[in-house]
């Protein structure tokens, strides 16, 4: 089994945290989420148009790419990262452009040796998946496919086709960080997203508190939380580390015994 099936596999539902590589000390950041509990790790790639996201992402990219970060800075991350935590799955998220301009086969072979284990790329339609899916999918990485609010049942097939790991499910039709679904909103589009796929079902944008955390775990294979944990990266620079472990732990005890509370 790979490492995000292991980890989907487990008798709870999964914490999926993010950040944005080279937004302060990227591996302590790193570091902190795992030792608070995170099941999974989402690595932001920076990009200067990321149109995806909310003002607390679209600050941290415009630091990073301030501070020289670049690709193969954020493969180094990985690389380091997967060094130092070898069970722990570790995926990159991020745009296009920077994943395919030096080619499909460059990047899937730099993420394969730095031992990434799946890439969300945001602005890639299904129509466009020869662009990546296939040199990712003969090096094992998973391309995960994002679904959103809008996708109807007819697009579902489109969208879980080639897609590998789990499925992101964009909670809200809109930018990270700045909105949050309603819960009964949230199950229906889990339950209907299930019914066309095996894969394990990811919740997240605008996801902030353990509580909110907890009753999407109610309902979901995963909780995705990203805004949150940038927000303090951005408050608190150096000092960011102890405050992400903290946020870290809470999340991941309302998730893990999210379950417990409906089996």
């Amino acid at each position: 089994m790979t490492r995000l099936a292991t980890t989907f596999s487990a008798p709870h539902p999964a914490l999926v945290c993010f950040i944005t590589a080279g937004d302060g000390d990227t591996a302590a950041n790193l570091d902190a989420l795992v030792e608070g509990g995170a099941d999974v790790i989402e690595l932001g790639m920076p990009f200067t148009d990321p149109m995806a996201d909310g003002p607390a992402i679209q600050a941290a990219n415009i630091r990073s790419l301030g501070a020289g970060t670049t690709t193969a800075e954020v493969l180094r991350h990985a690389a380091e990262f997967r060094q130092r935590h070898p069970q722990v799955p570790l995926v990159l998220m991020g745009y296009a452009n920077p994943m395919i301009r030096r080619g499909p086969d460059w990047f899937a072979d730099h993420c394969a040796a730095a031992g990434v284990d799946g890439v969300i790329c945001v602005d890639l339609a299904p129509e466009e998946d020869p662009d990546l899916g296939p040199a990712l999918r003969d090096k094992g990485i998973a391309l995960i496919r994002l679904s959103t609010p809008t996708t109807s049942d007819a697009r579902l097939p489109d969208v879980l086709d080639g897609s590998g790991g789990f499925l992101y499910y964009v909670s809200v039709a809109g930018i990270t960080g700045l909105q949050s679904a309603a819960i009964a909103d949230i199950e229906a589009n889990v339950s209907r997203i299930k019914r066309h796929t095996a894969l394990p079902v990811a919740v997240g944008f605008g996801v902030r508190e353990p509580e909110q955390a907890a009753e999407i775990a109610r309902v979901a294979d995963g909780v995705v939380v990203g805004s949150a944990l940038v927000r303090l990266v951005e408050q608190h620079g150096t000092h960011a580390p102890r405050h992400l472990r903290d946020l870290t732990a809470r999340l991941a005890k309302a998730v893990h015994s999210a379950r417990k509370a409906n089996p």
